[in-house]
């Protein structure tokens, strides 16, 4: 089972820059084709958050397009850049989201369970967790302890240094979060957003792991005072591979790469010089 988990699209209207500096529609539609490009195909993608930058009708309209050219099902959570209703209205179609009230869900993805809650706040940066969605959540992981799952939510549940970041982190719920997920054996990662950029740490007895933007990376500046600034370094996403309910991650580069060479090695010193090409047989496998 490949399941992909893409973050932070931040779709803006067409023609308009996020922060007038980064082509985040641009950027998303490459995401879209990396994830096309993959060989296997992922089983399902999981996208935790800011799908749209300002929780607009056109903007949600644009990314509903962009997702729907991908072959497998699409599971999504809202983050602090989008709106509740507007979220429902885009991608409520696909029969995961509830009629009303948080946009807390479960589905499958063969044998492995998909967990999406919603951290949104309306209004701020920083993410909660209400007691209902945690008893919600409590119960609904109560309902299969066998089946390998995924919790996703938008804002992380911890700290991650970057300190601008953490003042917009998930805040109420945090605690309850972890002692559910400990309690819950069966949840083999807590997947996040938010932070734009690959960070994980150990939470309530698995791994909490917050995934790269897609778009443009939080600058990464391990300071307190941390100025709210983003580079435009390589977008990434993260691969999980479950087996057995085991799962490995991979961080994924968006864009094409000079590639792939194999691993040879010359038969002869490589410091001698030659004045032909080798053929191939002068060359072993490493």
């Amino acid at each position: 089972m490949l399941i992909a988990q893409i973050s932070d699209l931040h779709i803006r209207p067409r023609g308009e820059l996020a922060y007038g500096v980064s082509e985040t529609n641009l950027f998303a539609e490459r995401a879209i084709h990396a994830l096309l490009r993959l060989n296997p195909q992922p089983d399902c993608v999981l996208v935790t958050g800011d799908v749209t930058d300002c929780g607009l009708d056109e903007e949600y309209a644009i990314a509903a397009e962009l997702l729907s050219r991908l072959p497998c099902p699409v599971y999504a959570v809202p983050g602090n850049h989008d709106r509740r209703e507007a979220f429902r209205r885009a991608f409520g179609a696909a029969g995961y989201l509830p009629a009303s009230g948080p946009l807390n869900f479960t589905a499958w993805c063969g044998a492995v369970r998909i967990v999406g809650l919603d951290s949104l706040v309306p209004g701020a940066s920083h993410g909660e967790l209400s007691p209902d969605t945690l008893e919600w959540l409590n119960d609904a992981l109560a309902d299969h302890p066998g089946a390998p799952t995924l919790v996703m939510l938008h804002h992380p549940p911890f700290e991650t240094g970057i300190g601008h970041m953490d003042k917009a982190r998930l805040f109420a719920g945090a605690n309850a979060l972890e002692r559910i997920v400990a309690a819950h054996p069966q949840v083999r990662r807590v997947l996040c957003g938010h932070v734009h950029r690959s960070i994980q740490q150990v939470f309530g007895g698995t791994l909490c792991q917050i995934a790269p933007s897609v778009g443009h990376q939080v600058m990464l500046d391990l300071h307190e005072d941390a100025a709210s600034c983003f580079m435009l370094e390589p977008p990434e996403f993260l691969l999980h591979r479950v087996d057995h309910g085991r799962v490995v991650t991979h961080t994924a580069k968006v864009d094409r790469a000079p590639g792939p060479f194999p691993f040879i090695l010359p038969r002869e010193y490589p410091g001698e010089k030659r004045h032909a090409a080798p053929d191939m047989d002068d060359y072993v496998e490493r």
